[in-house]
């Protein structure tokens, strides 16, 4: 996760008073995607099995990009 500007190739979700920006392929293959405040920074969750590279954990977030 870093801050970034939207491109054209981005999809964009304004949830609770943040902007979350994902390239729109990645999106397509990672999707669900929940990001979570975990009170000292966020935890993301996708689709996509990280925990061989040391990933990001996973969680059930309460914050989704589904609709």
């Amino acid at each position: 996760m870093a801050l970034d500007e939207p491109r054209d190739t981005d999809s964009v979700f304004n949830v609770n008073g943040f902007q979350f920006v994902i390239d729109k392929d990645f999106y397509e293959k990672a999707k669900p995607v929940t990001v979570d405040f975990m009170g000292y920074g966020f935890r993301i969750n996708s689709s996509i099995n990280l925990s061989a590279g040391g990933g990001c954990g996973g969680c059930h977030g309460s914050c989704s990009t589904e609709k």
